[in-house]
């Protein structure tokens, strides 16, 4: 999700939940995503995993740009698509949970959101926030808005 605020555009991302990044913040936060199933339709799941993460269904979406995949460096294959939005007001992050052993080989098992924190920032900011590997959707998306705006400025000149 991206919108724009002041003439620039901002950028929501998400804070990993869980014991592992509780102090951590620049370079673990992510994109919301999840993981699809052989033959499943990809922007649905991407869909679904928006709301999963964050709680919140968005509503009215004009269009969807498909910003393409990343590797991560575990492997992990990431297909991404951006729109235009904003959070509801008030907005609480409420993603889905899951479990762990926590403490480690304790035998204590402890449930813990996929999302703890969903934020916008701008691209500077989510430059140094994101996983290095996902930082070319924020440049896929600023070629992809510019060449949809260089779009209706040539439909309004030739309209003219």
């Amino acid at each position: 999700m991206f919108r724009r605020k002041n003439d620039e555009i901002e950028v929501l991302l998400a804070h990993p939940g869980g014991p592992f990044f509780v102090r951590e913040d620049d370079g673990v936060w992510t994109i919301p995503k999840g993981e699809a199933a052989p033959g499943e339709d990809l922007l649905t799941r991407a869909q679904i995993e928006f709301e999963e993460e964050l709680g919140f269904r968005p509503e009215n979406v004009q269009q969807w740009i498909e910003l393409g995949w990343i590797q991560q460096k575990g492997g992990k294959i990431v297909h991404a698509w951006a729109f235009e939005g904003d959070l509801p007001e008030p907005f609480e992050c409420k993603s889905n949970l899951f479990e762990l052993e926590w403490p480690r080989r304790s035998g204590k098992y402890q449930s813990f959101p996929e999302v703890d924190r969903a934020c916008f920032f701008s691209d500077k900011a989510a430059r140094r926030k994101l996983k290095s590997r996902q930082v070319p959707f924020l440049d896929r998306l600023r070629v992809a808005l510019a060449d949809r705006n260089a779009d209706s400025t040539r439909s309004r000149a030739t309209i003219s």
